[in-house]
């Protein structure tokens, strides 16, 4: 794992994924989010995955991956891009379930916050199989410890 020292504005990292039928059906029961559009399909056809479910399932490759986990960190919101009038995420792309998600992170902002805690923005980028753009998100704000747990 990192020290928030040792992380630097430009730093990439890099994971992979996919969002399975019962895992999106878990999401959605859990978010209880309802959309006719997302739950038509014919039988055999894959689902198309949700914006939400998309960037849990990135937030969640982030915090598991080395360079992270075992650190304390919080996720404290958004502050979107100027370039892009302040707003966070753009779904260019659909995603459907059981397609491969590349993820890439990429450190964009780094501040102290005071002496015990760091922020961190990373920027989100998923493509899939293709190299095609499915979804961009940046500026995720994270509270992280600038020295973590032994």
């Amino acid at each position: 794992m990192k020290k928030f020292s040792e992380f630097r504005i430009g730093d990439s990292f890099y994971s992979t994924c996919s969002i399975s039928d019962k895992e999106l059906e878990e999401y959605l029961n859990f978010s209880r989010v309802r959309n006719a559009f997302l739950d038509e399909r014919k039988k055999g056809e894959q689902k198309i995955v949700s914006g939400r479910a998309i960037l849990s399932r990135m937030e969640g490759e982030f915090t598991r991956l080395s360079q992270i986990y075992g650190n304390h960190i919080v996720f404290v919101g958004t502050d979107g891009d100027p370039e892009w009038d302040n707003r966070n995420t753009r779904f260019l792309k659909t995603l459907f379930t059981d397609q491969v998600l590349k993820l890439k992170f990429t450190v964009s902002q780094k501040d102290d916050i005071d002496e015990e805690f760091g922020k961190i923005g990373i920027d989100y980028e998923g493509t899939n199989q293709d190299g095609e753009i499915i979804v961009l998100s940046k500026r995720n704000i994270y509270r992280i410890k600038k020295e973590p747990p032994r």
